[in-house]
């Protein structure tokens, strides 16, 4: 594996679990850009989004995404760094970008399994199922456009990690 790999997809999908797992599994270095961003400003992604804007979160983003990408690297993304039309070119001509699929019900109940309080602004202030709905609706092409493959996330996290190994025919450990 020479190119990194792009997780994307909406909160919920399972980026950073099959991440992890897809990084040990080829033994290969993991980021979480979104963990890595918080790390780096000191703060959360909800005190970022307050002290400053949305604006500029989504620069920090696109500059957490410049700085981590390296060969061989698993990353996965904040679910919003596809809004940004520089962001899909970058992905897409840099690595190889996985969209981790789910449907709204999978998404809501796994969010709802696993809260980040604190840390995840609302998108929308609307109710879980609502927001994730209308996000999903909203992204869901920029989400296919960027994506070099498509990946079924409802499976389990190992099913979704084998899946991705077969299609890419990476040659990593089982």
């Amino acid at each position: 594996m020479t190119q990194p790999i792009f997780l994307i997809g909406p909160r919920g999908c399972g980026k950073t679990t099959v991440g992890l797992e897809l990084a040990r599994l080829c033994q290969s270095q993991f980021v979480d850009t979104d963990h890595w961003l918080q790390t780096h400003a000191g703060k959360s992604i909800a005190e970022i989004v307050e002290q400053e804007g949305w604006e500029s979160f989504r620069a920090r983003e696109t500059a957490t995404l410049e700085a981590v990408t390296a060969a061989s690297g698993i990353i996965a993304t904040g679910g919003g760094i596809i809004l940004s039309p520089y962001n899909r070119q970058f992905m897409r001509e840099k690595g190889i970008v996985i969209y981790l699929s789910a449907p709204v019900p999978v998404l809501v109940e796994r969010l709802e399994a696993s809260p980040e309080e604190g840390q995840r602004p609302t998108l929308t202030g609307k109710p879980i199922g609502e927001e994730v709905s209308a996000v999903l609706a909203e992204r869901d092409a920029l989400y296919r456009e960027a994506a070099h493959h498509i990946v079924d996330a409802s499976l389990t996290p190992a099913q979704v990690v084998q899946h991705i190994v077969r299609v890419l025919d990476l040659a990593c450990a089982s």
